[in-house]
């Protein structure tokens, strides 16, 4: 882990510092408090088995010695969102099988813990969708059906708990590009926003070095976490994803994933190290 921090803070050093991306988004008034708390409660509950969650390492439901590693990365993404008043947050990584869905899930059931913050989920990646089948869920419709306009969010959303809303998707996209670039997608995400009021909203993202349109899609949030795989991502991978994410919106950090912990004390028996 401490050659993977070197390497990257030298990468970093040779580029120069990247000036952060401002918040342009406009910010719009808040709708009445009781009719967004009516909206969360007609949205479908959910409730997941919880075997299933811990077969795909989903172990921030409750907490536990288990769930201390995803719990103080999801503190930290929190502590820096509320200083810069931020709302959007990106999960990628440069290539596939890295374990960026665990983390963006994990991640969400983590700050759902807080019950004063409503947290959404909202799954981009749409050429290897997996959310539905990490939670055990099969939604009506798919996320693709809200961003075009064809279903109402409330109708294809499910709400698990009083303050998670997760929108998933149930099949694949040839070109998701066309879909999640479209001006309209921006006016949906937009009207979401508006709407429910959510203090954090997840994008569950694809693969930044698998294809053009997630990168150009990041402009539209305010910052983004790469996840890599100790053993798998190289240094040049995260060292260009985090040069090219830096171009598009603020870098919140790096998520070292599947990093074996010496210290089983502040671990628990979890393998996953943030």
């Amino acid at each position: 882990m401490e050659k993977l921090r070197l390497a990257l803070q030298k990468a970093r050093a040779q580029r120069g510092e990247t000036a952060p991306v401002l918040d342009t988004r406009r910010r719009v008034p808040a709708p009445a408090a009781v009719a967004v708390t009516q909206l969360w409660e007609d949205l479908p509950g959910f409730t997941p088995n919880p075997k299933v969650l811990a077969k795909n390492r989903i172990v921030t439901q409750k907490a536990a010695p288990i769930a201390i590693p995803s719990d103080r990365m999801a503190n930290k993404t929190l502590m820096h969102m509320r200083k810069n008043d931020w709302g959007r947050v990106a999960i990628t990584s440069a290539t596939p099988n890295c374990g960026k869905t665990q983390v963006a899930v994990n991640l969400a059931f983590s700050l759902a813990r807080q019950s004063d913050l409503r947290v959404m989920l909202l799954e981009m990646d749409m050429r290897r969708p997996s959310v539905a089948a990490m939670l055990g869920a099969t939604p009506m419709h798919n996320i693709s059906d809200v961003l075009a306009g064809n279903i109402p969010f409330e109708e294809q959303t499910l709400r698990i708990g009083d303050n998670l809303a997760v929108s998933m998707a149930t099949q694949t996209l040839a070109d998701p590009g066309q879909l999640l670039l479209s001006t309209f997608t921006q006016d949906v995400l937009r009207d979401i926003e508006t709407r429910y009021r959510p203090d954090v909203i997840i994008f569950d993202m694809p693969p930044l070095l698998a294809g053009a349109y997630a990168m150009s899609f990041l402009s539209n949030v305010d910052c983004a976490l790469t996840v890599a795989r100790a053993g798998k991502s190289t240094v040049s991978q995260i060292d260009q994803c985090e040069r090219e994410t830096a171009e598009q919106t603020n870098v919140l950090g790096i998520v070292l994933n599947q990093c074996k912990f010496s210290d089983d004390a502040a671990s628990g028996t979890h393998d996953y190290g943030y």
